[in-house]
């Protein structure tokens, strides 16, 4: 892991959840962490909790995923600040209730295709063209078992995630060989939203995976840094499955 010293990581959706755990690991690891997520506050904390702990540059960046211009904007903050970008995760996500399939809104639809698709394509073009420019990089995604085996509550956010699926694909075919892209396909975590699932949808999950148990955060790190690093040197539009083993 010594080959992250000094690499610039951007974690979308950093300032919390599995977010937070991917920024710790990096920096703990001697990169310059970008943390960028929708309320600055946030991103400011987890930013002076880096430098304090590990010593490294940590730029928190306010922005929403959804809306493209804030995509650019933070790539150009970015590059601005540190020239380059090596490793990009495209974490952030959104999979809001709705009380049936027909009551989902025009609304609540675009908007979660744009958090967890759009954003993510704008986010991949900009920053991988430019990777390859500059002779390589690894872009991670953050999918969804739901992608694979979606259920009636979150079907607008699985379809989402099937498409990022594909987006890793097909920019793995477009960036290769120098910059590589790949998928985490996360199974239930237990996140700060993990808190307002309805009564029981816990139990509900953790009776479909082998292990038993829903995720903890820090148990999506492992995962990240292999497709961030040269550990997984020959793997690229691969899908890695960290669901616990869901049936």
């Amino acid at each position: 892991m010594d080959e992250l010293r000094d690499r610039v990581v951007v974690v979308t959706g950093g300032s919390r959840g599995m977010g937070r755990e991917m920024v710790l690991a990096f920096a703990e690891r001697g990169a310059r962490v970008v943390v960028a997520s929708r309320k600055l506050d946030n991103c400011a904390a987890v930013a002076d909790e880096v430098r304090g702990r590990f010593g490294v540059e940590a730029l928190p960046v306010a922005f929403n995923v959804s809306d493209w211009g804030e995509c650019d904007r933070l790539v150009e903050t970015v590059y601005g600040e540190f020239g380059r970008v090596d490793v990009l995760v495209n974490n952030a996500g959104l999979s809001p209730l709705y009380p049936s399939l027909e009551e989902v809104s025009e609304a609540l639809f675009d908007k979660v295709v744009a958090v967890n698709l759009r954003g993510p394509f704008r986010l991949t073009a900009a920053v991988g063209s430019r990777m390859v420019r500059d002779g390589g990089g690894s872009i991670v995604n953050i999918g969804s078992i739901e992608a694979v085996r979606p259920s009636p509550q979150a079907l607008p956010y699985a379809a989402a995630k099937a498409g990022l699926h594909v987006l890793s694909e097909g920019f793995a075919q477009a960036f290769g060989p120098t910059v590589r892209v790949n998928t985490v396909q996360a199974g239930p975590f237990l996140t700060d939203i993990a808190e307002h699932w309805p009564e029981g949808v816990r139990e509900s999950m953790e009776a479909q995976v082998a292990l038993g148990r829903c995720g903890d955060p820090r148990e999506i790190v492992g995962a990240v840094l292999y497709f961030a690093t040269s550990a997984s040197s020959y793997a690229t539009g691969a899908v890695l499955r960290v669901d616990g083993g869901w049936r």
